[in-house]
């Protein structure tokens, strides 16, 4: 199964005290980086977090928000700390003073600095953290689900780009069995015209034009690009997490389609051959997004 490496998920969770609500958001990585976004009160269990994210996501940058509501309504979320608050105050009107700035000091200077408001952190029981890991594991199966999609999604390009490869190169080697012979005749015919045939081993030359014209085959490369491809397919349906597999397949396949581009005498070939090329890089763009 192919999973993409971004999704979204949130999962919720109560019981009478409190209400936990958890996103989980995922983009690409070339490993697993666990961001977390959790209450204070939750630091002593961020390791037993992420051994529970660890053990059902595997690749991506993970960004997880824990949030936590008291279901108490009479119990204050935030409380004023006015030690800070009378500091701050002074520190105002004494940079008003310094810099010579009038005006009067309104709500909006104060509400958004952080350091003057404490929260009420809740004491958590092992039953309500039980709790928050039934919201955080209902995330991440959200998350889990919209990755699944997302790589099927995948699948479905990449077996289209691949098709499009496998068209191209069947072209290829039609076109290759016929100008190698033309190559071979068109060299016979031109030396012919620069000497003179009685001063030439007829045999030898032969020889010697089919070993020149032999250096403009690309059976064996279209061989071995076909192998490729058979590999790529094979992982796509096989696989449990082939991502980093078909990154490495894909970088062989570039370097077949290089080599026939390099051997060959065709423009027929040489153009179909960028083609290939387009459709690789596109293919390697695509499983960067696969775990």
């Amino acid at each position: 199964m192919i999973y993409s490496m971004t999704g979204y998920g949130k999962g919720t969770a109560e019981n009478p005290k409190i209400k936990v609500e958890v996103e989980a958001k995922s983009v690409n990585s070339r490993y697993l980086d666990i961001i977390l976004k959790t209450p204070s009160s939750l630091i002593n269990k961020e390791y037993e977090i992420r051994e529970l994210i660890k053990n059902k996501i595997s690749r991506g940058k993970l960004t997880v928000l824990i949030q936590i509501k008291s279901n108490n309504s009479e119990e204050e979320i935030f409380s004023l700390n006015n030690e800070k608050l009378i500091s701050y105050i002074s520190l105002l009107k004494k940079i008003k003073k310094t810099a010579k700035i009038g005006g009067i000091l309104k709500l909006e200077h104060f509400i958004y600095n952080k350091e003057l408001f404490e929260g009420n952190d809740l004491d958590l029981s092992d039953e309500e953290f039980e709790v928050i890991k039934k919201a955080l594991i209902s995330a991440l199966d959200s998350l889990i689900k919209m990755k699944q999609n997302e790589g099927k999604e995948l699948v479905k390009d990449l077996r289209k780009r691949i098709d499009i490869i496998e068209k191209k190169l069947a072209e290829i080697e039609n076109e290759s069995n016929l100008c190698v012979k033309e190559y071979f005749q068109k060299l016979k015919d031109k030396v012919k015209l620069l000497i003179d045939d009685t001063k030439v081993n007829n045999d030898r030359l032969e020889l010697e034009l089919a070993i020149i014209a032999d250096k403009a085959d690309i059976t064996e490369e279209c061989v071995r690009l076909k192998s490729h491809i058979k590999f790529f397919s094979e992982s796509l349906d096989k696989d449990d997490e082939p991502g980093r597999k078909l990154n490495f397949i894909c970088q062989e396949m570039n370097r077949e389609t290089n080599t026939i581009s390099s051997k060959t005498i065709s423009t027929f070939i040489t153009h179909n051959t960028v083609l290939i090329k387009e459709e690789i890089e596109k293919i390697r763009e695509q499983i960067q997004n696969i775990e």
